[in-house]
């Protein structure tokens, strides 16, 4: 194996094993900041010694042994070493003379409940959400700070900075490495599916940049949504959101044209859609309603999702039923966006008319104010009952108020294409 297969190799199970392996020391060392520095430690270990040595038949054991060596020597010279520090070096050094035959094996039997510790921690409403996304993505999808920063179009100092902070808010706050209980339970679970829906939403509509999609960033939040699933499984809003990211993420390869131009849902070719990905979100939904949760949410999006994918063509939608299912999730989440969406499904299910004058009822709200969404669903709408020179001022108005160049690109060529049915 040569030194470049080696380090690809290193960089696969450290995407693997890093999320358990800081849920594992965070669990010995009582403190996130430094069980990440520590699994930073053997990181280095591994890039040192194992292009000479080869990888290890048990990657996660090798890891977790060196680490836990360094925790060892980081509690023993510590300069104001105290009796809990005392007595958790005594107690790994005690594990380590035991020899467990694999480590790897024994890190399994907390591994479960540590990362579920740790996604509470890193997801905990103490941080602002912008510093729960950036630890989320380092701490659970073991990113480096310069690929989040690129995933976000963030200058990389910035996002380092909001790592720090929020590892230093947790200790500060001396957030306890443990799964909240009843209500708090509830309450901080919200903040994790938020974050993890956040990171998905950024990389299936990028805010801003060149690229109107991040796939990778789907992909993390995926494999995040997958995990809790796999750790909480009665909760029904867990499987309601992996649903609803299964099923936006099936039509991934058929929402990009040649050269990276976006392709709106209706003209989608849905031959090209990841079926695999639709079946998996479809039982993902089933499981949720199973549980109860028919009217979470997170659920209720996925319902939603749920009536596109099971349309083999774009006629065949069933427009009225979205647009019910939008107004049953406005009575538990009301918002002007939601109300937005429920009016394009109106216009659908009832004509452009009806579509209209939902949303001329939402000009007048402030936190739309600046949201592109709007002028381009109020451009579509007018365009559709010939009203064209209007429609062509609020599609110019969608593009100037993006900030992703490909939809901007998107939404002037809808204005010059209206301009031509004039």
């Amino acid at each position: 194996m040569t030194a470049t297969d080696v380090h690809r190799a290193i960089d696969a199970v450290w995407r693997i094993e890093s999320a358990r392996l800081i849920a594992g020391l965070t669990r010995i060392v009582r403190d996130v900041g430094l069980a990440e520095d520590l699994a930073q430690d053997a990181l280095v270990a591994a890039l040192e010694q194992w292009p000479e040595s080869g990888v290890p038949d048990n990657p996660g054991a090798w890891l977790m042994a060196t680490a836990k060596h360094r925790a060892i020597d980081h509690l023993r010279r510590g300069t104001r070493l105290d009796r809990k520090h005392e007595q958790i070096a005594r107690e790994l050094e005690a594990e380590q003379e035991r020899a467990v035959p694999d480590l790897d094996a024994a890190l399994d039997d907390h591994v479960g409940d540590d990362l579920l510790r740790l996604v509470f921690i890193a997801c905990h409403p103490v941080l602002a959400t912008e510093a729960r996304v950036a630890l989320t993505l380092r701490l659970l999808g073991g990113l480096a700070t310069d690929e989040i920063a690129r995933a976000f179009l963030v200058p990389e100092p910035t996002i380092a900075q909001r790592i720090v902070r929020a590892k230093r808010t947790l200790a500060d706050a001396h957030v306890p490495f443990e799964v909240p209980r009843g209500d708090e339970f509830t309450a901080r679970l919200s903040s994790v599916l938020q974050v993890i829906y956040l990171v998905f939403n950024e990389g299936y509509a990028a805010t801003a940049g060149d690229d109107w999609m991040r796939p990778a960033l789907c992909e993390d939040a995926l494999r995040l949504g997958r995990i809790l699933a796999g750790l909480v499984p009665q909760e029904p809003e867990v499987h309601g959101l992996v649903a609803l990211m299964e099923i936006q993420a099936s039509r991934s390869r058929a929402r990009l044209g040649p050269k990276g131009k976006p392709i709106l849902l209706l003209d989608q070719d849905r031959a090209r859609w990841d079926h695999v990905l639709v079946r998996r979100g479809l039982v993902a939904l089933e499981r949720a309603e199973q549980l109860g949760g028919s009217l979470g949410p997170y659920a209720l999006q996925a319902a939603i999702a749920a009536c596109h994918a099971r349309a083999h063509t774009a006629e065949e939608t069933d427009w009225a039923r979205i647009a019910s299912l939008y107004e049953a999730l406005a009575q538990i989440t009301p918002s002007p966006v939601v109300e937005l969406n429920r009016a394009v499904a109106i216009g659908m299910a009832f004509g452009p008319a009806a579509g209209l004058e939902l949303v001329d009822a939402l000009i007048s709200e402030p936190s739309l104010k600046a949201y592109h969404l709007l002028p381009s669903v109020r451009g579509d709408l007018l365009s559709k009952l010939g009203r064209y020179d209007e429609a062509r001022v609020e599609f110019k108005r969608a593009a100037s108020l993006t900030r992703n160049a490909r939809e901007r690109d998107l939404l002037l060529e809808r204005a010059r294409e209206v301009r031509r049915s004039v």
